[in-house]
């Protein structure tokens, strides 16, 4: 059988890069410590670093699940208005969950950097139960569309900030 997976060139890690940057939502998969698993659609945007990040409540039932086991994995990348949605690229990104303590120092500039991409984050984003999340990633399978299919390294995956 033919390997499916091409070899990532430039083009790939653009169109990660691109995917991951336009992105305002993603779907997050968790594990319960009980090994079911759930998928919960969350905010998603990048940090001044370039790392993904999600604000989000430690109320909901994916904020619990990545405090009990951080592994986890983010889909990312809508399909477009017309035709088969699944020949529309996106990628799933999978690494681990790592909690943005509201009292350090980097919080205040992740908060400025992500309301300018989420504006009415505004309204909730202070509450004392939101916090930041910053996946840091070990590999992500993008999805090109039909026939491009790629594996890409934390370094492919890596945006300047």
């Amino acid at each position: 059988m033919t390997n499916p997976i091409r070899p990532t060139d430039n083009e790939a890690r653009t169109l990660a890069k691109q995917l991951m940057g336009e992105a305002r939502f993603a779907a997050l998969g968790t594990v319960s410590p009980e090994g079911s698993p759930l998928v919960t659609r969350v905010a998603f945007g990048l940090c001044p670093a370039g790392q993904p990040i999600s604000l989000i409540s430690g109320l909901s039932q994916h904020s619990q699940m990545l405090q009990a086991n951080p592994n986890c994995s983010l889909l990312v990348g809508e399909p477009g208005a017309k035709g088969d949605p699944l020949t529309h690229p996106r990628i799933s990104l999978v690494g681990r969950a790592e909690a943005v303590d509201n009292q350090g120092p980097e919080h205040a500039e992740m908060a400025a950097h992500y309301l300018h991409s989420h504006p009415k984050a505004k309204l909730y984003i202070g509450f004392a139960d939101f916090f930041f999340v910053r996946f840091a990633l070990d590999v992500g399978y993008l999805n090109g569309g039909f026939g491009k299919a790629f594996h890409l390294s934390a370094n492919d995956l890596a945006i300047p900030g």
